[in-house]
């Protein structure tokens, strides 16, 4: 028991990590099964690299709670309303994202979860990073504040999420590329994708818990329950980095990266035919 620990330890770091950042959390955890290999039926562990993301959208709530909480004492009634309105712009850009998920969740299992998806997810959107970066050099940009972010624009960077439900994509990656491009901050852009990630993971979660079941052995509860706790933690300082990281930085970095990761995760396969 003690190596299925460890071995979700280190899942559970990468979950943390690859989460927030544009890279693909997905795209690296089916790259983690190829080296770790868990000791667990494949229908837990379909399960479990899904709600384990439950630890690190809690580190979302906790971070953002209040700002994101309508309710909060603190706040004048005007600040509520923004706050509202906030949630209103989650919610409809959860939209489309939500209902193709739903419909397509199974067939996207079945025929995309896979080596060579993710290689070239993260190629494609590695080379999208750096074209939009560079693109978006000098330009003005028109949406500081959610406040300036309307329902219309909040619903467009939720069809770019869509895009994320191929996995390598990045649901972080996707987000914040459609959001630049349609002119927001990067730091809009960034708290926006993780706001969008809230009822989407809750959701996602949710949807497989309840596929898989509430009949859990002794050992699955206490791997998921250490998996989640472990990328509840790495998360908080994933997105306290990311925070501060893109207040003097573009993503280009992230582009590089993934580029590079999906020329070796290509090479690695390719290796082994």
């Amino acid at each position: 028991m003690l190596i299925e620990i460890v071995k979700v330890i280190i899942i559970g770091i990468v979950e943390g990590i690859t989460e927030w950042l544009p890279v693909s959390s997905t795209g690296h955890m089916i790259l983690v099964e190829e080296f770790i290999k868990m000791d667990v039926t494949p229908a837990f562990k379909e399960m479990f690299l899904v709600v384990i993301q439950l630890g690190a959208i809690m580190a979302v709530v906790i971070l953002f709670f209040h700002k994101l909480n309508p309710f909060s004492g603190k706040k004048s009634k005007q600040e509520k309303i923004d706050t509202m309105k906030i949630w209103f712009k989650v919610v409809i850009g959860v939209l489309p994202a939500a209902v193709l998920g739903l419909l397509f969740d199974d067939w996207l299992n079945d025929h995309l979860y896979n080596y060579w998806t993710v290689a070239i997810m993260l190629i494609i959107y590695g080379i999208l990073f750096i074209i939009v970066e560079n693109r978006n050099e000098g330009r003005r940009v028109k949406i500081n504040s959610f406040d300036e972010l309307p329902y219309k624009i909040a619903f467009y960077i939720g069809v770019f999420q869509v895009l994320a439900l191929i996995p390598g994509t990045s649901r972080s990656g996707a987000t914040i590329i459609g959001a630049i491009l349609l002119g927001t901050s990067r730091f809009i852009a960034a708290e926006f994708s993780f706001f969008l990630s809230i009822p989407v993971m809750f959701g996602a979660s949710a949807l497989k818990l309840m596929k898989f079941g509430f009949d859990f052995s002794q050992n699955e509860i206490i791997i998921l329950l250490t998996g989640m706790v472990v990328a509840f933690v790495v998360s908080i300082v994933s997105i306290k980095f990311l925070i501060q990281y893109i207040k003097n930085h573009d993503f280009k970095v992230f582009g590089w990266y993934r580029i590079v990761l999906g020329i070796i995760v290509i090479g690695y396969f390719l290796t082994l035919n």
